[in-house]
Formats: structure tokens, sequence, C-alpha cells
């Protein structure tokens, strides 16, 4: 199962978590995010981690022409929509869009969205927050939603994230094993935007240990 470590802010937190096996790394343009990022800044992380890994820019209700001339400036791979985005505008980008659907405390199989995307994210809803709660969920319950085919027959890249760490993460891994992804944000932190070594060293060996089982 490949990781998305998310609320990147620095380019040695970014290869840390490429180094210690991370496959995403999220990079956030959400202004009212304690893990906001410059474009200046983004452009940096993307350069120190190359091609080692790939590059997610979470957007919340930005303009088209906001996250095209973010995408061109950073060189993001992947494009994450976390609002209330428009059909239209996710589909613009499909072939590179993470479209985010919020749960309560179970994952309701109806809300997988039928616009064009590369892959889904599912995460627990907050009443304030665009991710980044560190809130757990009944994991288990999508697993469903990890099997379900998209509009083109395939089945979807189903990312998982809220309240994931080095405690759950094998735990998470195993109830959701269809799920492409797990993504973790606060659960990796000693502060909000700065990452914790011990703790990203913590969530991969437990992962690995896990799938090893």
């Amino acid at each position: 199962m490949k990781v998305k470590i998310c609320g990147v802010t620095t380019a040695a937190d970014a290869r840390l978590a490429v180094d210690l096996g991370a496959d995403f790394i999220g990079l956030n343009f959400y202004r009212p995010s304690p893990r906001w990022i410059r474009v200046e800044q983004a452009a940096d992380i993307r350069a120190a981690i190359g091609d080692s890994a790939q590059a997610v820019g979470i957007f919340v209700n930005h303009t088209r022409k906001q996250v095209e001339a973010i995408d061109r400036q950073v060189g993001l791979d992947y494009l994450q929509f976390s609002g209330d985005e428009s059909v239209g505008l996710v589909s613009r980008f499909g072939d590179r869009a993470i479209r985010v659907l919020r749960v309560g405390g179970a994952a309701d199989p109806t809300p997988m969205p039928d616009e064009d995307c590369w892959a889904v994210l599912i995460d627990r809803a907050h009443k304030r927050l665009y991710g980044g709660s560190g809130e757990s969920w009944d994991y288990a319950a999508a697993a469903d939603l990890a099997l379900t085919p998209g509009a083109g027959g395939e089945r979807r890249r189903v990312f998982i994230a809220g309240g994931i760490g080095p405690g759950n993460v094998a735990e998470v891994a195993a109830a959701v094993s269809g799920a492409y992804a797990v993504d973790t944000c606060s659960g990796v932190e000693a502060s909000p935007g700065h990452k914790d070594r011990a703790k990203l060293e913590q969530l991969f060996a437990n992962l690995a240990e896990g799938a090893a089982r």
C-alpha cells in the first residue's frame, strides 16, 4: 500500500519522508490552514524530492486559473480538490485529480463522485476543517468503496485519510486492504506543519510489519 505524507512545509521534512518510503508528498495551498505554504516554498520542496516521490497540490475552492498557475509554477504531479469544487473543474484535470469525500462516522457507498478523476480520498468530516483534523473514523466501512468501479468500469484508486498515525496504520491498511494508499498529516507531526522523525519512522515500520503478517 502506498503512503502519502500531507501538509509538508519544508524540504527537509519532504526528503525525510521520501527516504523513509513516502510515495506522495502533499503541499497545502489553502491559506487558512496552519500548513499553508507559499508557491516558492512548494517549488523548493518539489525540487528537493525530484523523481523520488510525487507532489500533490492541496486546493480548497480555488479557481481554475489559480490551480493552473500554481500547478505550472510548482510542477505538481497530482491535484487534490478538498473543497466544494464543481464537477466541471475537477473533470478538467481528470487524469491528475484526486477528489476528496468526507464521511461522518462511517463511509456511505452512495457519494462516490460521477466526474472523471484519477483517485478518490476518503476523510473524516469536520465542522470547520478541510482535512488535517486527526480524527479517526470507521475505516472498515470504506472497504466496499475501495472496490467500487469508476465511470470507466475500472476500480477506483482510493486514499484513506483521517486520524491515521503510527499506532493504527497497520490496522487501517488491513481493514481497507483494497485501498490504494493511506494518507497521514497530523499523525506524524511534532506541531502543525512540522513532521516528527520518530513518528515517521514508526509509521513506516509498523506498516511494513503489518504487511508482512
